[in-house]
């Protein structure tokens, strides 16, 4: 659900002096907001309960129920709905407790109506802005949700199922895996998953930097640390403060640079480049690296003392060629968000299609595959996506031949069960996957596997691989 309609503010007034009630209700109607407005702070109160108010205009002299009370009522039930007090000279001391229980500011009587509006609009941006950001982090928590994972397969369930019981903790994850496998995705879903989720997460990108910038950018400089530092920076680690650091890439670190990583993740602190300030930070890391970390460790180009602060918990994601059975349920998944992006009704890839797509070898993985998914919907000017459609950074293998002459007339059963037959090979036996990329259902297939009898082939071809 996304928030309600900007346009129209809604105003309550809770006031016991019917001629304030009436001059404030005028104003904010004039200024185009909807006013709710109420005598005594009993029926302010339930109106602030049972309606989806901007702003609350209450006055701290209120028969029965003063506007302390309704105030402390409110900011327990609506904490978010900013409460301006009205207040006469003479209760100035009230005013400032009010401001302490959370109201976000008073207004003397007699007041100005102009002052009236300049303290309300800047409440009621102040609310828009935390409903937004609310609304955001929400809409990322949704995204980055562990039920958002796209395939069936094993390897990366299991993957996802591990993040998922890890995200609540505070340790530190080393994610591993090839490029395009959906490593930063992965520690994305870590953090919106998190009790940090809040808070920020920060991306850096060890391999893009040389040293003297990467210690720059992580631990930040003073002016005057080097030349071109013109002024105070504040690095990636206070920046992420509360929150989460992903660390990418982070076997491309040298050694000096290890050394300052580890006394973050050991005492959390540091100091900037050029400075003698120490500072100290709540920070998670979550690092990742496409780099074999064991060759690492034994060529001493990884510290063996920062591995192990790193590698509380490990996360491997396989390469989708290691997935071929997500490969299909991935594309899809990628034709429906470019269909929403370009606005066009894609409805299918072609069995054509799909068989090419299971035939490629995804060097860049997910994100080759996503490339290319977005690609060929903006070239599609059909509800089907064709094998035309689809570019590769790589040249496909060629398919298997018939043993037959493709002058040779054959008869089409024939045709058609050595197409069958190959296809459930190329799908490793899986019928599901075959019936897709054949563009019949499962139970037509089983079917046509009765009627050309293929069933010994399937079972000796399980026995063959020990299923």
């Amino acid at each position: 659900m996304g928030l309600h309609n900007v346009s129209v503010r809604r105003v309550l007034v809770v006031d016991d002096e019917e001629g304030i009630r009436l001059m404030l209700g005028d104003l904010f109607d004039e200024l185009g907001y909807e006013v709710c407005l109420a005598s005594n702070g009993t029926d302010g109160l339930a109106a602030s309960l049972s309606g989806d108010h901007d702003l609350a205009m209450v006055d701290l002299s209120l028969p029965g129920m003063d506007g302390l009370e309704m105030l402390r009522a409110v900011k327990e039930s609506k904490p978010e709905l900013p409460v301006i007090m009205m207040t006469g000279y003479a209760s100035l001391g009230t005013a400032l407790e009010a401001m302490k229980l959370g109201a976000y500011d008073y207004i003397t009587k007699p007041f100005d109506l102009e002052d009236v509006q300049l303290v309300a609009e800047r409440a009621i941006e102040r609310k828009r802005l935390i409903d937004e950001n609310s609304y955001l982090r929400n809409e990322l928590r949704t995204r980055y949700g562990f039920d958002n994972v796209v395939g069936l397969s094993p390897d990366a369930q299991k993957a996802y199922v591990l993040a998922s019981k890890v995200a609540d903790s505070r340790a530190s994850v080393l994610i591993l895996g090839e490029t395009g496998t959906g490593k930063e995705y992965l520690a994305r879903s870590i953090h919106y998953q998190s009790p940090r989720a809040d808070r920020p997460f920060v991306k850096v990108s060890c391999a893009a930097l040389p040293e003297a910038l990467l210690e720059s950018e992580l631990f930040g400089h003073e002016r005057g640390s080097f030349t071109g530092a013109v002024a105070r920076r504040i690095g990636r680690f206070e920046l992420a403060d509360g929150g989460t650091l992903f660390l990418d890439e982070i076997g491309d670190t040298t050694a000096a640079t290890q050394l300052k990583l580890l006394r973050v993740l050991q005492e959390k602190q540091f100091e900037r480049l050029g400075g003698s300030e120490t500072l100290s930070v709540d920070v998670r890391i979550v690092a990742a690296t496409n780099r074999d970390l064991k060759k690492a460790l034994a060529e001493k180009t990884l510290r063996q003392d920062l591995y192990y602060r790193l590698n509380v918990v490990t996360i491997s994601l396989p390469p989708l060629r290691d997935r071929t059975e997500d490969i299909l349920t991935l594309a899809q998944h990628f034709v429906r968000k470019y269909n929403e992006e370009t606005g066009k009704n894609i409805q299918a890839i072609s069995p054509e299609g799909a068989s090419i797509l299971q035939r490629y070898s995804w060097p860049g993985n997910i994100r080759e595959l996503e490339n290319c998914m977005e690609r060929a919907v903006i070239f599609c000017n059909t509800r089907t996506i064709l094998p035309q459609h689809l570019l590769f950074s790589e040249e496909l293998p060629e398919p298997k031949t018939a043993s037959a002459s493709p002058t040779e007339p054959r008869a089409l059963c024939e045709v058609e069960k050595e197409h069958i037959a190959r296809v459930l090979e190329s799908c490793d036996y899986n019928q599901t996957r075959a019936a897709l990329i054949l563009g019949i259902d499962r139970k037509t297939l089983r079917s046509k596997i009765r009627q050309y009898g293929l069933g010994t082939q399937i079972a000796v071809a399980k026995l063959d691989h020990g299923r």
